[in-house]
């Protein structure tokens, strides 16, 4: 397929599904459990309808904005992924040199392929770094020393996962990094060259930031049990507390979806939260991030930005997001999606090649036959949302449109 031609996320879907080995295309499009909460994310999107407007000059329209006081050319950042390396050789640093090409954030997380020290070596553009809480409290603290020493210009901490959901096409898949060479994963591998050749010229095909940094964990045999024991268990916001101290700088909360959570975010300071499910990818049957987003806006006040993740295929989705009163500079959690379905296809190359299926012409196109009104209000939003389930848990209370 010619990427220049590219313009949806569906086309880079299948062009993906046939470049990626199975078990790490699959790693990227599943949920845990049923996919309930992976389906949602995206169907509940679909159930906001927009608002067209006319004869209003739009002219000087913009997509820009501020994200922790950083100027971005849209209010989209891309989300921390595991594996990209996997989807792509040397996918994180590919994604990283993106983003800065496009003006938007990039995050790198802690189970990446790259490390953070080869992505800050790689690139020019300062980035925001991702922390999962191990149990290794002093692997955690030479992380975040490593971030600032990088130059990143925010901490991520990502709260839902103190034990992983089960997500059933890696267990059936086997997923391992790098992938062992069983004959049903040669085979597979075997009738997708362009990524063998790939993987074959670059060094980096394990967890850079973790196999050679902590104590007993020089290679890939011993990487795995170490993972698997720890995320800590015990996790609490006094730790949360105790890593703002660490990191002294910008702190963004990932995984709240719930309006206690999201007041507790607050009072710990953290200058973001992010309202999530983790993709869909931990507890399945929870509510999407769009449909908790109301609720979550109004509990808490304007001393922390609002941003969420999951769901978010497009511009028009982004502008779907604004609707919601007070919520600052989305978090398009739906990036790290296409920036992986990107990946796959020639890396940095692709991405550029393939403007066509991001997001900004989207959004500017629907902004302006919008006047900028996403939805036709954002109580109208809220209505939607429990049209088809009125015991849903949102907010109920009337919520007034933007202008």
């Amino acid at each position: 397929m010619n990427l220049d031609k590219v313009t949806t996320i569906d086309e880079l879907r299948q062009i993906a599904h046939k470049r990626v080995p199975t078990m790490f295309y699959d790693y990227m499009e599943s949920g845990s459990w049923t996919e309930t909460t992976f389906r949602a994310n995206c169907d509940d999107f679909k159930k906001i309808s927009l608002r067209q407007r006319v004869a209003v000059d739009m002219a000087n329209r913009s997509t820009k904005t501020k994200m922790l006081g950083e100027e971005v050319a849209m209010p989209l950042a891309i989300a921390p992924t595991g594996l990209t390396g996997m989807q792509h050789a040397d996918g994180e640093i590919l994604a990283a040199r993106a983003a800065a090409d496009f003006g938007i954030p990039f995050t790198l997380s802690t189970m990446s392929i790259a490390s953070i020290e080869d992505v800050a070596t790689h690139t020019q553009n300062p980035f925001w770094f991702q922390l999962y809480v191990m149990r290794d409290h002093d692997f955690a603290q030479r992380l975040i020393k490593r971030a600032k020493t990088a130059g990143c210009s925010a901490l991520m901490l990502t709260l839902d996962l103190q034990i992983l959901g089960q997500r059933h096409k890696d267990i059936k898949n086997g997923l391992t990094t790098p992938p062992k060479l069983t004959v049903k994963n040669i085979l597979d591998m075997a009738i997708r060259p362009r990524w063998c050749m790939g993987m074959l010229g670059t060094p980096r095909r394990s967890f850079g930031n973790i196999v050679g940094h902590v104590d007993g964990v020089s290679d890939m045999t011993k990487l795995s049990s170490w993972v698997g024991e720890q995320f800590d268990l015990q996790l609490d916001w006094d730790d949360v507390a105790r890593i703002k101290d660490w990191w002294g700088g910008k702190l963004i909360i990932k995984g709240i979806l719930d309006p206690e959570d999201a007041q507790m975010a607050e009072r710990s300071g953290a200058d973001a939260l992010i309202v999530s499910n983790h993709g869909g990818r931990q507890l399945d049957g929870a509510e999407s991030s769009i449909a908790m987003l109301p609720e979550i806006v109004a509990a808490v006040g304007s001393d922390i930005e609002v941003w969420m993740d999951g769901g978010i295929r497009s511009g028009q989705d982004i502008l779907k997001w604004h609707s919601v009163p007070f919520a600052f500079g989305p978090w398009a959690g739906g990036i790290w999606l296409q920036m992986l379905l990107i990946s796959t296809c020639d890396g940095r190359h692709a991405v550029e090649a393939g403007r066509g299926s991001t997001p900004k012409p989207d959004m500017a196109c629907t902004k302006q036959q919008t006047n900028g009104h996403a939805c036709r209000s954002a109580a109208h939003m809220m209505e939607i949302m429990t049209e088809d389930d009125p015991g849903a848990v949102v907010a109920q209370q009337a919520v007034q449109p933007r202008g």
